[in-house]
């Protein structure tokens, strides 16, 4: 299957997880109530302006993509679960801060740099599917062995040219959307 497949399923797996976050109920905050927690820390920690939280970010998003990429061969779940959850996070937060705030608020804090995040995120998940199926195939058929190394090769062009993405992204997350959300 060609990479462009790769890139709708990926696109469709994160839409489901979209789809998720907008039919999960607000109240379902209270749950989570730990984690909003965690993250509000890490907030703290993460001060924008400050080039040494433009490369923890980076850091953050490249190993996130890097680790699924690794463990996609295991039946390409990693990859699966990230695109899904991270759907799922970013719907149920965006309409949570929307009902708190308002759309343009959300839009101020997502579109600057979710506009290379989303598109790296998705063509780095992608190229994990890509081979990660790849690899379970030749599990399955040991015939189809010379097509492991080929596929690596070309998957790994993909996923650096999604994590050079990333690199422009935590820069504008971290210098340009705070301005927009004061």
């Amino acid at each position: 299957m060609n990479y462009k497949k790769w890139v709708f399923i990926a696109i469709f797996l994160f839409g489901i997880g979209l789809v998720i976050g907008l039919a999960t109920p607000t109240s379902a905050i209270n749950l989570l109530s730990e984690d909003i927690t965690a993250l509000q820390e890490l907030g703290n920690i993460l001060v924008p302006f400050n080039f040494l939280t433009v490369i923890l970010i980076l850091v953050k998003n490249a190993s996130a993509l890097l680790l699924s990429f690794a463990l996609s061969p295991i039946f390409c779940l990693v990859p699966i679960l990230a695109l899904t959850v991270n759907g799922w996070l970013l719907a149920f937060i965006s309409a949570t801060v929307m009902q708190e705030e308002s759309l343009g608020f959300v839009l101020a804090g997502l579109l600057p740099h979710g506009i290379l995040e989303l598109p790296a995120f998705i063509l780095g998940e992608a190229a994990a599917l890509s081979f990660g199926a790849v690899a379970v195939l030749v599990l399955f058929k040991k015939e189809r062995r010379e097509l492991l190394l080929p596929s690596l090769k070309r998957n790994l062009r993909y996923l650096m040219a999604a994590l050079a993405l990333l690199v422009p992204a935590a820069i504008i997350e971290i210098y340009i959307t705070p301005l927009l959300l004061t």
